[in-house]
């Protein structure tokens, strides 16, 4: 029996090879150069960057700057730095990336294996919503907090976020969830499981690959959401709200190394999410891509 070959599809040289990898690095460094920047210019003191070279390294290492970005730097009106937005923008994403999840995860659910009449039209509006821009929604979301009482509070960020991603995520486990053999969830109905432990015993444990995309990329999503958190945020403004307030604000003098501390304190919670998950996110994109 002659063994199965494991030679690629298509062969290249090694002078092809080096000089894909050779583009690929310059591109590389291409996307890397603004982090470089920001990350040397909030080391330096800031008579270094306003003397010139920003692309040098620092002469003088200093965290100053990263230690006045969190904790006293001007915001607006008040010199508390990012650390009381940081932790709103945990309190509004942990909970609508859980919220959005579950409830995606129970819509795909209902859609492919508890089949009924106008469920495709549901579907259809669930997925229409994934294309409305976020300026729309704005008068008819400020209309509902406001008779909920959410208005300018962390649960009314949460509550937005929730709405405007469970077409989303219903679209991710939806596609996820059909190609999942309809027949293992009548043989549990046969032996009495009912709608939750069917999803909670069958279903939801296969699920790890789509719950990384939907997490990774709802995560991102509201983090980095800008518009929804100026509108309706109030005094509860999360961190993309704060950075531009901290950017934008003209008290004193402009501090470019604590502006640049800023921006990557908050791109790290993304970057972490990215380093540690993103290799899942595409292999859970593909799982539900091919049936059979």
């Amino acid at each position: 029996m002659s063994a199965v070959s494991q030679d690629p599809a298509v062969r290249t040289g090694r002078v092809t090879r080096m000089f894909i990898y050779l583009v690929l690095l310059l591109f590389a460094l291409f996307y890397l150069l603004p982090l470089y920047v920001m990350g040397i210019n909030s080391l330096k003191p800031l008579p270094e960057i306003t003397g010139g070279n920003m692309m040098a390294l620092p002469q003088t290492w200093t965290l100053d700057a990263w230690r006045s970005a969190w904790s006293t730097a001007q915001i607006g009106v008040s010199p508390t730095g990012l650390k009381p937005y940081f932790l709103n923008s945990i309190l509004m994403v942990v909970p609508a990336v859980a919220i959005s999840t579950i409830l995606g995860a129970l819509n795909g659910y209902v859609l492919t294996k508890w089949r009924f009449r106008g469920d495709t039209i549901i579907f259809g509006l669930m997925l229409f919503s994934c294309f409305i821009p976020f300026q729309i929604v704005l008068i008819p979301m400020a209309l509902v907090l406001g008779k909920l009482g959410l208005a300018g509070s962390v649960p009314g960020l949460v509550l937005v976020h929730v709405v405007y991603g469970i077409g989303f995520t219903t679209l991710y486990y939806r596609n996820y969830y059909a190609t999942f053999p309809t027949e293992l969830v009548k043989a549990a109905q046969i032996d009495g499981a009912g709608f939750f432990r069917i999803f909670w015993r069958i279903l939801l444990p296969v699920s790890g690959p789509i719950t990384v995309v939907s997490v990774i990329w709802q995560f991102t999503n509201i983090w980095n959401d800008f518009l929804f958190g100026v509108s309706f945020g109030g005094t509860s403004q999360p961190m993309t709200a704060a950075l531009n307030n901290l950017v934008q604000s003209s008290t004193g003098v402009k501090e470019y190394n604590v502006h640049f501390a800023g921006a990557i304190i908050a791109a790290l919670p993304t970057l972490l999410v990215y380093v540690v998950a993103g290799r899942y996110f595409v292999r859970g994109l593909m799982a539900g891509s091919v049936k059979g």
